[in-house]
């Protein structure tokens, strides 16, 4: 049994799998989307299968703070996969605390489906109990900024 519970939320956006795909991991168009998160949210390092990227903001003293993940699969406009792995804080990466190891290994997936000239944007997110209110509450509100960009 995992000891994670999978969280699912989608969105039908009016723009092909191949825009939708680019605006979602772009990084100024990222940054727009994910602003619902945290109001710095932004990423580094690269989305390539197999890299390191940081998903990283400011906290309320300027310091940045974030997680450590690992791109799994990345199959343009079809299936991306993010394995988090640890915590970013204080300009080091924190991979073996205890509170860390609660949720390392989690997975985020954006699935992208096309239907015609739309796109089903599906999220698959490994979340612990504590969690799920959160995500239940941002994941919808930042798929509508998303889907805004997109059918601009």
């Amino acid at each position: 049994m995992s000891r994670f519970d999978r969280l699912h939320f989608d969105i039908l956006i009016d723009a092909p799998a191949e825009k939708v795909y680019k605006l979602m991991l772009d990084k100024p168009t990222y940054e727009v989307w994910t602003t619902i998160f945290s109001p710095t949210s932004t990423f580094e390092g690269s989305w390539d299968e197999g890299s390191k990227i940081l998903f990283v903001g400011e906290g309320e003293n300027g310091e940045k703070g974030g997680m450590v993940s690992r791109i799994e699969v990345n199959k343009p406009a079809e299936y991306v996969s993010i394995e988090h792995l640890g915590e970013f804080k204080n300009g080091k990466e924190i991979l073996d605390t205890p509170e860390v190891q609660l949720w390392a290994g989690a997975h985020e997936n954006y699935i992208f489906e096309a239907k015609g000239n739309q796109t089903l944007l599906k999220i698959e997110l490994d979340s612990n109990k504590e969690y799920e209110e959160y995500f239940a509450g941002m994941w919808p509100k930042a798929l509508v900024k998303l889907k805004e960009i997109c059918e601009k």
